[in-house]
């Protein structure tokens, strides 16, 4: 559990015993136990009477005006709460005269971006336990050796399908993602695409004051990647799960960032929704794992719902620097998602495991030089990151789902046991490349 010092502030950035934790917005996100304890929480207790729940909205979509000026939101499928009051003052919830549902964890909101680009400078700590990181590892696996070289590139964008398709054989596959539903919480969606006319389409805003439209590109980007059509009117193939029903949450806004707030709402829409897979590529740069995604990922494997995150981009292997898996991805509970180039080699910025519980890499995908859908007029873009290798191993999840029919922990299995292993360490790669099914599909 993150127990601040004080009142979190908003735009802060902190150092403590694990590293720079990122920027906070004042309020806190409360756990409470599990949801087979479904007693009402006695917010009064702490003074807060303007509660909103989830289960009052219709597929448990919290408007995001709701978000923001209700005291309490709880969102009833994750058994997780976003509230404005101080940690002091919510410590009432969890003394042992307290009624009601118990508190696991208070932890400050945090604030969360898109995971694309150079590596940003996270601070001299984090430096420091990143120099000493890359190492340890470089003497435990290659005694001796100099630094990695990138090699030949084994795929390349043809006129038939992206790199990326193609290294996930996704080209090759009979499974196709329908009757699947694929969540992605990012930026939006240009629902206007005509790359995706007459597709099954579900878009939602958790973002106050913004409608679903992606004023970014990088939420279009994802579900291009995790959902583009097999035949494009023009260019390659683009997308991995080609008849999954798109649903599209806007957590991130159009600066491309957002907090814990939208994000776990988009989450609760997402598992309420029965979405088997939930893809998100966001984060931040703090080495801890943030309760609230470790709940919100274990109760969403046990509602059949798989959350797949980014592993995050503040490496740089040019340098010696690993980096280090940030939230969410470095909850257990939710895979978390590293990067490579054509050479089947790790991007540069692509963050490498955390040598403790959580912050694990699973499993590697794609993400070098990525071409994509992108809002019109522009229509197509490439771009690298992390966030574009996350939509690879979704879409691959959704044809895992259809032709299996596994859900949760077992999707997570099959994804981990069908991949392709790599020349590269498991701190880096996982179990490997994430590979599509060549066998039926389920009836």
């Amino acid at each position: 559990m993150i127990e601040p010092s004080g009142p979190g502030v908003p735009g802060l950035v902190r150092h403590g015993a694990v590293g720079p934790l990122p920027r906070t917005t004042g309020r806190q996100i409360v756990v409470l136990a599990d949801a087979g304890d479904d007693r009402p929480v006695d917010w009064a207790r702490v003074g807060l009477h303007s509660v909103a729940d989830s289960r009052d909205f219709a597929d448990g979509d919290v408007p995001p005006q709701t978000l923001q000026d209700a005291e309490a939101t709880v969102f009833s499928a994750l058994g997780i709460a976003v509230v404005a009051a101080e940690p002091g003052q919510l410590g009432l919830l969890q003394t042992a005269g307290a009624g009601g549902r118990p508190v696991l964890s208070v932890s400050p909101e945090l604030v969360h971006r898109v995971l694309t680009g150079t590596p940003r400078d996270v601070g001299p700590y984090a430096a420091g336990y990143r120099d000493g990181v890359a190492d340890l590892a470089g003497r435990l696996l290659a005694p001796g050796a100099p630094p990695a070289t990138a090699g030949p590139a084994r795929f390349e964008d043809t006129v038939q399908a992206t790199w990326g398709v193609q290294a996930v054989r996704a080209d090759a596959s009979a499974a196709t993602g329908r009757g699947i539903r694929l969540a992605v919480l990012d930026t939006g969606f240009d629902s206007a695409h005509p790359d995706f006319a007459g597709r099954t389409i579900v878009a939602r805003s958790f973002v106050t004051g913004e409608d679903a439209q992606d004023g970014h590109g990088h939420g279009t980007h994802c579900i291009g990647t995790a959902c583009g059509p097999r035949t494009p009117a023009t260019g390659p193939r683009y997308g991995v799960a080609h008849e999954a029903e798109i649903y599209a949450g806007k957590v991130l806004g159009t600066d491309g960032s957002g907090t814990d707030a939208g994000i776990l709402a988009g989450i609760n829409w997402a598992v309420t929704s029965r979405c088997p897979v939930v893809s998100m590529s966001l984060g931040a740069d703090v080495m801890q794992a943030h309760p609230p995604y470790s709940a919100a990922g274990r109760r969403a494997l046990r509602q059949g719902s798989l959350i797949i995150a980014a592993a995050g981009n503040n490496a740089d292997r040019r340098a010696g620097d690993p980096g280090f898996v940030g939230a969410p991805a470095n909850s257990v509970e939710i895979m978390a998602v590293g990067a490579l180039d054509q050479a089947l080699e790790m991007a540069y910025f692509s963050a490498r495991s955390l040598p403790a519980r959580g912050g694990q890499v699973d499993i590697a995908a794609p993400g070098w030089e990525v071409y994509s859908a992108w809002p019109m007029p522009t229509r197509y873009n490439t771009i690298s990151g992390t966030s574009m290798a996350t939509p690879h191993v979704a879409g691959l999840a959704a044809l895992w789902a259809e032709s299996t029919g596994h859900r949760g922990l077992e999707l997570w299995a099959t994804l981990v046991q069908e991949s392709v292993r790599l020349l590269q360490p498991s701190v880096d790669a996982g179990s490997g490349l994430a590979v599509a099914p060549h066998g039926g599909v389920a009836a």
